[in-house]
């Protein structure tokens, strides 16, 4: 049996990131940005008008000046004369500023008289141009590896990119295994509960950029798990559930080894999750994760998302871990790392009394796992412990 640490180690030395594609830019959110991007023009590419209003020189700005308007300037139709002495065009938000103008007054603080302003007293002393180049200039970057947000995708467009190159999504195959699971929507007998990790580990997965493919459930049989392996073959990434401990139906280990797994641990030192291994079937990184559903979530969090940004080009890192003020008295923990399902309030840290492995009603009440190193002693309110957003 390994620490998290150790496990979360040797799982990173099974995948690697994986291979570039070219997206449309209208289908670029939430992808990996896997090069760095630059731009191919200045924005704006001329000095623009901030205001609707007139555009002039600032030397003839003066309480009570009359200018002459010449012409007039709008967004895509720029005014080609040049702004003298005296003068001034009509200009709008975001047009061109015209040859000659180095100032906009707003239109509240002229009054026109057919083909005349009249400039008032108190001027807002701002100029309202907006220079060239001054949200960004033609060669800036936009740094990969990067989440590409909807933010990003209004940058990009900016910059005149309409193909992003980014990371290929991983594609994991998940086996959900055991006579005594139907699938939603199926009556099921007695002696039957309902297959719910794999689809909370495909919502997983496919939130943090991964594509998720949701095989049959397989039944505790040599033949049903040896076709589930073949079907899972084409994956990035294999991710079982249940069958992975040591009872006479537990199966998966032993089928993965006759199918050519090179296995790397079995068991981790932590709760809930103890009966988690992984290895290589063939080229293909796989992940025996525990049936019982907050197990295998936790170690969705703990293992497969790390992996999973690995995959995707984003480095390699644990899972973020953050600091919280504890709420209430805990008692000892034990031998093994302890992550605790918790909810982090306004005022502090709640840790859920209830940490049966089975009850999902408490994880999907959870915002956090609180985590208790090995032997982590008695802890009091307003001692402060690790969590890790969930």
């Amino acid at each position: 049996m390994i620490s998290t640490a150790a496990a979360l180690a040797h799982l990173f030395d099974l995948v690697s990131p994986l291979p570039i594609e070219m997206v449309s830019l209208r289908h670029a959110a939430g992808r990996t940005l896997a090069q760095d991007l630059h731009a191919s023009r200045d924005q704006p590419p001329f000095a623009a008008s901030a205001m609707d209003g007139y555009a002039l020189r600032d030397a003839d700005v003066t309480t009570g000046a009359t200018l002459r308007v010449i012409g007039e300037a709008a967004a895509g139709h720029r005014f080609d004369g040049t702004v003298t002495t005296g003068t001034a065009a009509r200009i709008f938000t975001g047009a061109p500023l015209p040859h000659g103008a180095d100032r906009v007054i707003i239109q509240e603080d002229v009054s026109r008289h057919g083909d005349h302003i009249t400039l008032h007293t108190d001027i807002d002393p701002a100029r309202y141009v907006r220079p060239a180049g001054a949200d960004f200039k033609t060669g800036d970057t936009i740094p990969a590896p990067r989440l590409i947000t909807p933010s990003d995708v209004a940058l990009i467009a900016a910059m005149n990119i309409a193909m992003v190159p980014v990371t290929r999504k991983p594609v994991v195959a998940i086996i959900a295994t055991g006579d005594e699971l139907v699938q939603p929507g199926e009556v099921p007998r007695p002696d039957q509960i309902i297959a719910s990790n794999s689809y909370g580990l495909a919502a997983l997965i496919d939130a943090s950029g991964g594509h998720a493919r949701l095989l049959p459930i397989a039944r505790d049989t040599v033949p049903a798990l040896e076709l589930a392996f073949d079907l899972a073959a084409s994956a990035d990434l294999i991710i079982t559930i249940g069958g992975a401990s040591v009872g006479d139906h537990d199966l998966v280990g032993q089928v993965a080894l006759a199918k050519g797994m090179d296995r790397s641990f079995y068991k981790v030192a932590m709760r809930p999750g103890k009966p988690l291994m992984a290895g290589k079937i063939n080229g293909t990184p796989m992940m025996g994760l525990p049936g019982n559903p907050v197990s295998a979530m936790v170690c969705g969090h703990i293992f497969m998302l790390p992996i999973l940004r690995k995959m995707l080009g984003h480095g390699q890192a644990a899972a973020t871990r953050h600091s919280a003020k504890l709420m209430h008295p805990l008692g000892a923990n034990g031998g093994r790392e302890h992550y605790m399902r918790a909810r982090l309030n306004a005022d502090g840290l709640h840790v859920f009394e209830r940490q049966d492995s089975a009850l999902l009603t408490v994880l999907a009440e959870a915002n956090c796992l609180a985590i208790r190193p090995p032997h982590d002693g008695a802890r009091l309110p307003g001692e402060v412990l690790e969590i890790i957003h969930i």
